[in-house]
């Protein structure tokens, strides 16, 4: 998502989907979670449904109040130089982890709570979408290295020895076919060249999201079939660190060069901002309003 020999808009797009679907997919999984968890007692399917419903409305409001006052909160001391870059990227993470233990002191949902304080802090504190941005690409790696580290410490020995061979095939089809069919549909009258297709479909990483669903469907749904269902998740986010992890420079390089020589009017060519935000701002109005 972020080599600069693939075109700008093709890694936009990696990086938009990755984001949005994160968040987007989470209500849904934490409902149908929920509903899973409803027993035979009268009572059971009632508290499920409040829970789910709570989860899904209080995460959102704690996340817009936390993003939206955050962010005037950050604007106001850059302006006034009580807040250099440096902290506006930690700033950031902290009203991500505010959002979040908001949102779980009243009930809500706190990742819901922290991707919508996310998007909220994007759209009412334009200026401080660059920071954030040098964040992800700087320390949110570190981070996301670390979590990944922790993962593999603590999940892949305990999956490794449980798993079978149809385990593995369900693997690799999330990977391939179960990824790239609805991408290659999705993307139906883009103009994108299939290779393009083929580029966006395989580079869909199976990581940190995937692990937290599983979780979230295991502890809430209280499943039966929980340990083999986070037995496939473990094993489906192993393949795709090794298999992406190894492909990702030697794909992007040959796409890129393949991309280099596609016409300037090619769907894949047409311009795109490296900072996707629908809006030109100015870096010097930050938090202000657009």
């Amino acid at each position: 998502m972020s080599n600069p020999l693939v075109p700008v808009r093709i890694r936009q797009s990696l990086n938009v989907e990755s984001g949005l679907n994160d968040g987007i997919a989470l209500p849904v999984v934490l409902v149908l979670a929920s509903l899973a968890g409803a027993g035979d007692a009268p009572g059971d399917a009632s508290y499920w449904l409040r829970f789910a419903a709570l989860a899904v409305t209080l995460g959102p409001l704690a996340g817009c109040a936390v993003g939206f006052f955050g962010g005037r909160v950050i604007g106001w001391g850059t302006r006034s130089g009580w807040v250099n870059d440096a902290f506006q990227r930690i700033a950031g993470l902290g009203l991500a982890l505010l959002a979040f233990g908001a949102a779980e002191l009243i009930g809500g949902n706190g990742f819901i709570a922290a991707f919508v304080a996310g998007l909220t802090l994007g759209n009412s504190a334009r200026g401080v979408c660059t920071c954030l941005y040098e964040f992800g690409e700087a320390e949110g790696q570190l981070l996301t290295l670390l979590v990944f580290l922790a993962f593999g410490a603590a999940m892949v020995p305990e999956a490794l020895p449980h798993a079978t061979a149809g385990a593995v095939f369900y693997a690799l089809l999330s990977l391939t076919v179960i990824r790239m069919l609805p991408v290659a549909l999705s993307l139906l009258g883009t103009g994108l060249r299939p290779t393009s297709v083929a580029f966006l479909g395989w580079f869909g990483p199976r990581g940190l999201a995937s692990i937290l669903f599983a979780l979230l469907v295991v502890e809430e749904g209280g499943l039966a079939a929980g340990p083999q269902l986070m037995m496939v998740v473990v094993l489906t986010v192993l393949a795709s660190t090794i298999l992406h992890g190894l492909t990702a420079y030697p794909l992007a390089r040959r796409y890129g060069e393949y991309a280099a020589a596609m016409d300037e009017s090619e769907a894949e060519r047409a311009h795109a901002p490296e900072l996707p935000v629908r809006i030109p701002h100015s870096a010097n109005a930050a938090g202000g309003t657009p």
